[in-house]
């Protein structure tokens, strides 16, 4: 509820925000944002439109943003920012007039809108990872969401001459809801440089390492660790090698920005 209007009731592109590290955060739930999909999706069919194009920050997207002005385009050129990291909701919640009040990660949205795209006959395409955890990824949601249709896959290894074949395959695919997981800032990039060639595309939905979980290449941090801000330290744990050294340089750098670029 916003000023009274449900925001279902509200395109998406008009659903408020609020500053947090610099970005516009969406102040929406995981509820609002599925739904959101679904009905962007449907509106978008037979139609020669512009994707809406939705991705996510967290602690390493905001210290980039706030570092790499070509990084701080593409994210710019995005309608829909969720927040996927706890930090920003609870900073959020404590100092802000208009608080993001819940957690939207990917790796959970992505089941919230398939429960509905079932009912409502919405299609997915999965492009990113490697050619195992891609198939495996999509195995596992039509096991998770019986129903669920895919309209296509693509793993994310290619050239960037493949691009015009790949964009060809999911105009073809007349896919609804696209979920890009090239890892940041390239599917940031592959969007910037292809959406105004996707048109027909309902949603585009940038999606990090979402395959690795779905396929459970890679494990989601217990409850409490996701509950209390704690999934990156457990990530961490996992890959120390990988992640160890993003997290130690990324985290303060996020939290300054926090603190002193946020507003609403």
């Amino acid at each position: 509820m916003e000023n009274g209007r449900n925001l279902v009731d509200m395109p998406m592109r008009e659903w408020p925000s609020t500053v947090l590290g610099r970005l516009p955060i969406v102040r929406a739930g995981m509820d609002d944002s599925a739904e959101g999909f679904i009905r962007t999706a449907l509106a978008a069919r037979g139609k020669n439109e512009r994707p809406f194009y939705s991705t996510s920050a967290n602690g390493q997207v905001i210290a980039l943003y706030g570092q790499d002005g070509a990084f701080r385009e593409l994210m710019d050129q995005a309608d829909q920012i969720h927040a996927d990291g706890m930090p920003m909701v609870r900073y959020s919640k404590m100092f802000s007039k208009h608080p993001v009040t819940e957690r939207v990660a990917t790796t959970d949205l992505v089941h919230a809108v398939a429960e509905r795209a079932v009912e409502a006959g919405v299609r997915f395409y999965f492009l990113g990872a490697s050619e195992e955890v891609n198939a495996r990824a999509v195995e596992r949601m039509k096991e998770l969401h019986t129903g669920l249709v895919f309209a296509g896959r693509r793993n994310g290894y290619f050239k960037r001459e493949d691009e015009d074949a790949i964009v060809a395959d999911i105009l073809a695919s007349r896919t609804d809801i696209l979920w890009i997981g090239l890892g940041v800032p390239l599917e940031q990039a592959f969007v910037s440089r292809n959406i105004d060639r996707l048109r027909g595309v309902g949603v585009i939905k940038t999606s990090g390492g979402l395959f690795d979980f779905l396929s459970g290449r890679n494990r989601r941090a217990p409850g409490w660790m996701q509950a209390v801000g704690l999934e990156w330290a457990y990530r961490m744990y996992l890959e120390p090698r990988r992640l160890g050294w993003r997290y130690l340089a990324s985290n303060p750098v996020a939290l300054h920005a926090l603190f002193r670029h946020s507003a609403g």
